[in-house]
């Protein structure tokens, strides 16, 4: 591949270590690359939020992707640029299916508001021990204005088998993914992914998919390294990034991405 024109990389597993750090190695060539005129772009499935801290131990202002794709968000100006909603009545038919399908699961919704931006009824358990605190709803209220993101959790099941089980009651109404392996499905607009969110990107680049470079870990960064000229996939991904990317790097522990980026930069 040429040196790419656009970076983009998923947050947790990927950018940043184990320990939740963006590395001295990593940090220095995004600033070697961005220094350069390439761009560089957060993809993530975090809300806009929780992108602030990265972009600290970056020291690069940059644009993110987040909620795998529903929302772009300029951390420079720490606005929302867009957003891409489940309206009300979807939400409904959503949680009701999902009630069929998984009987006891707890919901929750991620929505661009800042004075309730998350969400939950009670009885749902936050993925994160290091989450914000969650606005408690009954499932009327959780679901009665439009959320960039459902949330379904259940802790009793692998995030693949809740998957296998939502996806023939969702069926078109919705796309669906995660990047938590114990229990917890995130659910974005029908045709909402990473790759359309950065492919929004990429245009404002000027640059197409050919040009671009992709890093992620997890099933919601499929269809990212997919669209990507180069999809990296980290030496820790889901067995099933493994198996679609064009190359595997080392693990997030390891400078994986710094590793890919150091040909060029």
């Amino acid at each position: 591949m040429r040196p790419p024109r656009l970076v983009a990389t998923d947050v947790d597993g990927t950018l940043l270590d184990p320990d939740e750090r963006v590395t001295p190695r990593a940090a220095a060539v995004v600033e070697r690359l961005t220094a350069g005129g390439v761009g560089f772009v957060l993809v993530t499935g975090r809300p806009p939020r929780w992108i602030p801290p990265v972009v600290a131990q970056l020291g690069v202002a940059t644009l993110a992707v987040c909620a795998n794709g529903s929302v772009l968000y300029d951390a420079a100006e720490d606005r929302v640029l867009w957003a891409n909603t489940l309206a009300p009545e979807v939400l409904a038919r959503l949680a009701e299916a999902a009630a069929e399908a998984l009987p006891g699961c707890r919901l929750a919704v991620e929505r661009v508001d800042l004075a309730s931006p998350f969400v939950a009824e009670p009885g749902y358990r936050h993925a994160w021990e290091d989450g914000d605190g969650i606005a408690a709803a009954d499932r009327a209220e959780l679901l009665a204005a439009p959320a960039v993101k459902l949330l379904i959790r259940d802790p009793r099941l692998s995030s693949d088998a809740m998957v296998a089980a939502l996806r023939p009651v969702f069926g078109d109404e919705a796309d669906l993914t995660f990047s938590y392996p114990r229990g917890l499905v995130e659910v974005s607009p029908a045709g909402v992914t990473k790759a359309t969110g950065l492919a929004e990107v990429a245009q404002r680049h000027g640059v197409t998919a050919a040009d671009v470079v992709a890093f992620g870990d997890m099933p919601n960064d499929l269809e990212m390294l997919r669209w990507a000229g180069h999809g990296v996939a980290m030496g820790n991904a889901h067995p099933a990034l493994i198996e679609v990317a064009d190359e595997v790097t080392a693990t997030n522990a390891e400078d994986g991405l710094a590793l890919v980026l150091e040909r060029w930069f």
